[in-house]
């Protein structure tokens, strides 16, 4: 008889144990999340009593693939026009809440002598809801279609991108082991630069090569090829310095503008359930109940802080956002729980070796104390409003209950500063896309193209053929940084009916492009021609002019610009 891999036999184990907690939450009406950490606690060595997975170095393998496909799909459901189309409401309710919870977090854990790290990761803990049980609790209550609902699940997609960046900085901080602002901006702007190049290049990319292909694609060859995406960005990100999370979730941010964005969405939910399961499963076998006994104070102080913390300051951040109080307390009385993210966090601590041991068993109960809490804290929203009515004086409430979202979303009574707006928009837009895609063709020119021309060519036909090289390249993206939009109805509209103020504006605009670009220029001659003197300033000043006149350069960067915004467009 063959002997069966004690990796398959622990599969087995995890997945009998999911599927009958999964059955018996389902009937109890509960969370299924809840269902698979219960069943990682039956089925860890922890729980004496029952069969118990044997080899935790494999089960840890898959769960850190469960956490890749769990950010994939979250990257599939993300939408950054969605981001841009909530306005500033959501934004600020969600930075508000994230920096108070943060607060919160780290003093609770202060308060009880823990670690620095301890304290900040408790903080990060803390500080995100959770997406899948508020959005079943919304769902099972039948409030999806409330107003202050949309809000709430608004400020979660907020919050799922914002936890992304925080787990990249929590990952900085981890290896640094300190606080250093220089270091923590260069992470910042790192961050920001692969996001933007990852988005730009990979909605200019991958939808071509998907039109191309889509007389092969069936359901089985496109799982396989958006799994090669996923994985393939996971690799990069990992090269570069960012979690394998991070990688994930951009892919799926990607994809998911697309035409079959849609339908990698419906495929990949089944493979994402089982590796998800794996993941949850491998959270509850963290959980050890001498522990929890142990810290059942901390335990609870932790429940505590996160019901006072998200009703007061939830409460606040939508108020500062524009809400009325009522709005404001019903959104902030469905936040007091804390879920998936959190168990990420948690395991992105114990896998870099920069918490202690009973910080994760510790969250995991308290979310699961905060997950049974949920719905009874959303009822409890409209009763602690009439509560808060009665005592707080007249004239506070007539200034509270003053819904501005309305107002602040209306249309700019003076029409030229409502086109600068627009401008200003479009402005930050074409000089962020064009210098990101800029620094990217240096970069690669530099590291991978000039070492092997240098092997080829002698001095100085190596430095203008790279020169040359590298400036064909950049040229549509040089030409947008001059020239795109210059001549736009509103820049027109601005300069002839404006006055001369506008017009000073407009110059000042123009002159920026054109530096930032003569910049680029001067950098590539200077680094290519090291020895080139006054000759290399007379050719950044020829060159910028070829480029701004150049009918070739717009050419491609119009065709390059229509493509990207058909892309951008696509699916809708």
């Amino acid at each position: 008889m063959s002997q069966l891999e004690p990796l398959i036999a622990d599969l087995a184990l995890i997945l009998i144990c999911a599927g009958v907690m999964t059955l018996l939450f389902k009937s109890f009406k509960q969370p299924i999340v809840l269902g698979y950490i219960v069943a990682g606690f039956l089925a860890s060595p922890n729980m004496p009593y029952m069969p118990s997975v044997t080899d935790m170095h494999g089960v840890h393998l898959w769960s850190e693939i469960g956490v890749i496909f769990l950010l994939f799909a979250l990257g599939l459901e993300f939408s950054f026009k969605k981001i841009l189309k909530m306005g500033a409401a959501p934004i600020i309710a969600a930075i508000a809440i994230i920096l108070g919870m943060m607060y919160v977090g780290a003093l609770t854990g202060h308060l009880f002598g823990w670690s620095e790290m301890d304290c900040i990761y408790l903080g990060g803990m803390l500080a995100m809801s959770s997406t899948t049980i508020i959005f079943k609790a919304f769902d099972d209550m039948g409030l999806r279609n409330e107003r202050f609902a949309g809000l709430v699940l608004s400020v979660l997609i907020i919050e799922d991108i914002l936890a992304i960046v925080l787990m990249v900085m929590l990952s900085t901080l981890a290896v640094s082991k300190e606080f250093e602002g220089t270091q923590m901006l260069a992470s910042i702007l790192q961050l920001g630069f692969f996001l933007i190049l990852w988005f730009v290049v990979g909605l200019y990319a991958i939808p071509l090569f998907l039109r191309k292909v889509k007389p092969l694609l069936n359901e089985e060859t496109l799982l396989i090829i958006a799994l090669a995406f996923c994985f393939g960005m996971v690799v990069f990100a990992s090269a570069v310095g960012f979690s394998a999370a991070f990688g994930a979730f951009v892919m799926g941010s990607i994809l998911s503008e697309t035409t079959e964005g849609e339908h990698i969405e419906h495929l990949v939910s089944p493979v994402k359930n089982l590796f998800g399961a794996i993941f949850f499963v491998s959270v509850g076998m963290m959980v050890n109940v001498s522990l929890i006994i142990e810290y059942i104070v901390p335990i609870i102080c932790i429940v505590v802080a996160i019901m006072l913390g998200q009703t007061i300051l939830s409460t606040g951040g939508f108020l500062l956002s524009g809400q009325s109080l009522k709005t404001s307390m019903k959104c902030s009385f469905s936040l007091t729980q804390i879920g998936e993210f959190a168990f990420i966090l948690a395991t992105l601590g114990t896998s870099l070796h920069v918490t202690s041991d009973f910080l994760y068993p510790i969250v995991v109960a308290v979310s699961v104390f905060t997950t049974f809490t949920t719905p009874y804290m959303i009822r409890l929203a409209e009763p602690a409003y009439h509560m808060v009515v009665r005592i707080l004086p007249e004239r506070w409430l007539e200034k509270l209950e003053r819904d501005t979202t309305e107002e602040t979303e209306e249309p700019e009574t003076n029409e030229m500063r409502q086109l600068w707006r627009e401008e200003f928009k479009r402005y930050v837009f074409i000089l962020l896309i064009n210098s990101v895609l800029c620094v990217a063709v240096i970069a690669l020119m530099y590291y991978y193209g000039a070492p092997l021309i240098l092997k080829l060519l002698p001095d100085p036909w190596s430095g203008i053929v790279i020169a040359f090289v590298t400036l064909s390249i950049c040229s549509p993206f040089l030409w947008s940084l001059m020239r795109r939009g210059g001549n736009s109805a509103n820049v027109n509209k601005l300069w002839y009916e404006g006055g001369s103020v506008e017009r000073v504006k407009l110059w000042a605009f123009g002159i920026l492009r054109l530096a930032i670009a003569a910049a680029f220029i001067a950098f590539i001659v200077g680094n290519s021609l090291p020895r080139s003197g006054m000759m290399g300033i007379f050719a950044v000043i020829v060159i910028s002019f070829y480029i701004f006149l150049s009918p070739i350069s717009e050419k491609r960067s119009n065709n390059m610009t229509k493509i990207f915004t058909d892309n951008l467009n696509e699916r809708e």
